[in-house]
């Protein structure tokens, strides 16, 4: 068992080794900014995961506010999931603050607006 744990880790170590250097190359080639690079993977990273917690949260919001209805669970454990997707959905928005980031990244196209997109009417 610890010689397939350490063969394995190997392997991984070797494949990260042997793959990502040619990924850093090419984004210092192309911007010249390896750290800007892994800052936007890391903004994109957070939006993706965003989007599939606010998914996954609001179908376990209704679940659980179905069964608090029903007396199986009770109300706080619904509350505290509430305020979880409550400060998930301004994560972006406080780190924004936080580091006097004025590109706004991870809050861009968070804004609300016309949702019909000016269509005329």
């Amino acid at each position: 068992m610890k010689k397939t744990m350490i063969m394995t880790l190997a392997v991984i170590a070797v494949v990260m080794f042997a793959t990502t250097g040619d990924a850093f190359a090419q984004a210092v080639a192309n911007r010249g900014d390896v750290f800007q690079d892994v800052a936007q993977k890391g903004i994109n990273l957070f939006k993706a995961v965003k989007g599939i917690m606010f998914i996954l949260g609001g179908f376990g919001l209704v679940a659980i506010a179905a069964a608090a209805i029903f007396g199986k669970i009770s109300w706080k454990i619904f509350s505290y999931l509430a305020v979880g997707l409550m400060i998930l959905a301004a994560a972006g928005a406080i780190i924004d603050y936080a580091t006097d980031d004025q590109d706004n990244y991870l809050t861009e196209g968070a804004a609300f607006g016309d949702t019909l997109g000016n269509s005329g009417q």
